[in-house]
């Protein structure tokens, strides 16, 4: 099978090489599948820049979301074990964590909806408690993560701040439902959040960025306000002042989300049978901006890293084999 792998450390362009491998072998408890759909997220850009939590050994397969198809037929929704990851035509997965493919989407879709929606509704639900009426900010709100937290946002009945870099980005953010749209390149992110509430500020905050936007975020959360810490695309680290935090009366909290896979499983059950209802209702649609071919994988692992992608960009293998059936026919795709 061809799948992408990661033999030395660096930018993905660099470090990630499409190999012609053999299918891994599932372990104890662990089933093979077919890759129908590999979404990209940014730690697969960390993991190549060994810059991630977690450092799978070398040589390893990114991706780790997945749509893929059991031996009999089941689209299932996966969380790849390492290094065996989806960016590949085959990828292993535990047998137990597999949940059901949403009907409502296609696969690019159903790919794209796991690790983003549930980090979003786990952050808004479970740690910042979001309620209908609140206002909600959401950092690089037209990006994979930011795009499934202003939906759910918006499903829960806030008032939406998107935060975005671009007027492109911005017209993404507005088509997702953000209510107020706020671009940093040509906007001052305070002035405008304080005019947009009335001085009053945003009772929760969706952070996935880290350095400028959590700075920002400090300023504008509501008295109250809950600022919730999910990510560092910016690559920088925010050192808190705690003694703001204590003057001002909000909240920092933390969203791991890997971890209750193992510290509460059923809550993971649980959220997915509910975004699995708001999908259904049309409430919740990943934003698919890209459908690659495995070939392109490196490349779209690159763009994603380098913060020039809006909502999600999805592999699909099966995309290689059209375009080159079609090559042989003589016809260009």
């Amino acid at each position: 099978m061809q799948a992408w792998q990661v033999h030395e450390i660096g930018e993905p362009s660099e470090a990630m090489r499409l190999a012609e491998v053999e299918r891994p072998t599932p372990g104890e408890g662990q089933v093979l599948l077919k890759v129908r759909a590999a979404n990209i997220n940014f730690p697969d850009a960390l993991m190549c820049r060994g810059q991630y939590q977690v450092r799978p050994p070398l040589p390893f397969t990114p991706g780790v979301e997945i749509c893929g198809e059991t031996e009999d037929g089941r689209r299932v929704i996966a969380n790849p074990v390492l290094p065996y990851g989806g960016m590949a035509e085959y990828a292993v997965a535990d047998a137990a964590a597999l949940l059901p493919a949403p009907e409502s989407l296609d696969d690019a879709e159903v790919a794209a909806l796991h690790v983003g929606y549930q980090t979003g509704w786990f952050a808004l639900h479970r740690r910042a408690h979001l309620e209908a009426g609140e206002t909600l900010l959401v950092h690089a709100a037209a990006g994979g993560v930011g795009s499934a937290a202003v939906q759910l946002g918006k499903a829960a009945g806030a008032t939406v701040i998107g935060v975005v870099g671009g007027a492109d980005k911005a017209v993404v953010a507005r088509e997702l439902g953000c209510d107020v749209v706020i671009d940093r390149r040509t906007q001052d992110v305070i002035a405008a959040v304080k005019e947009a509430t009335g001085g009053r500020g945003a009772d929760v905050i969706y952070d996935p960025v880290g350095g400028d936007a959590y700075t920002q975020s400090t300023k504008v959360v509501a008295f109250e306000g809950r600022i919730v810490v999910v990510g560092f695309a910016s690559g920088t680290i925010p050192s808190p002042a705690l003694n703001h935090a204590l003057v001002k009366n909000y909240s920092i909290l933390g969203l791991h989300w890997g971890l209750y896979a193992t510290k509460n499983p059923k809550l993971i059950l649980d959220c997915h049978e509910q975004l699995t209802e708001l999908a259904a209702r049309g409430v919740v649609k990943p934003l698919v901006s890209e459908r690659v071919p495995l070939s392109g994988g490196a490349a779209a692992v690159q763009r994603l890293a380098d913060g020039v992608t809006t909502g999600r960009v999805v592999v699909l293998p099966s995309l290689d084999a059209a375009q080159t059936a079609s090559t042989e026919h003589g016809v260009a795709v």
